[in-house]
């Protein structure tokens, strides 16, 4: 094969690995919808076996046991058979554990923009770093709404187990946190 041919067949797997990476990561978190899989972090690899056939994707829960796997999963493999990939497998791994450090930049700018306060950046219970125990009740969480820290926990569980119910103490509005894992 001349030297061409196959740089243009590697540019040519490159930007099909990128549009099979592009879709899946596309794909809204069922439980929250402002942010995609991509963004939440929880999408950990897409693979193409064979030029234009199966494709396996890798997912990583935000915990074990989460009630929203089964809805990412039917919801990759439908957006990737939308795209015309004729076999789709999604494997659920569990190594390397998810974390809030996983969630994008642009993941956190989307659920403060949407009334959920982000989990700080670098504040997991791993981070990279030795696990520093749990996470304590009386952080300092910035209001999404005024940007206030004086802030008060209501319950450690809000509309799912990822998030906590807080009240903002100088707006007087609740909202949800997405907790630091």
């Amino acid at each position: 094969m001349p030297a061409d041919a196959a740089g243009q067949g590697a540019d040519a797997a490159g930007q099909r690995q990128r549009e099979l990476e592009a879709w899946a990561g596309s794909v809204p978190d069922p439980e929250l919808p402002v942010i995609t899989l991509a963004e939440l972090g929880v999408l950990r690899g897409v693979r193409e076996t064979a030029p234009h056939g199966p494709v396996e994707v890798e997912l990583t829960p935000t915990y074990t046991g989460c009630p929203a796997v089964e809805a990412m999963t039917a919801d990759i493999e439908h957006v990737l058979r939308e795209h015309g990939v004729p076999e789709v497998t999604v494997r659920v791994v569990y190594a390397p554990p998810w974390s809030t450090d996983d969630i994008s930049d642009e993941g956190r700018r989307k659920l403060a923009a949407h009334g959920i306060a982000p989990p700080r950046a670098g504040a997991s219970a791993s981070g990279g770093r030795a696990p520093q125990g749990p996470v304590p009740l009386t952080l300092a969480i910035r209001c999404p709404n005024c940007g206030s820290t004086e802030t008060t926990l209501l319950s450690r569980f809000s509309s799912t187990a990822c998030k906590a119910l807080r009240r903002c103490e100088s707006c007087r509005e609740p909202f949800d946190h997405f907790k630091e894992v």
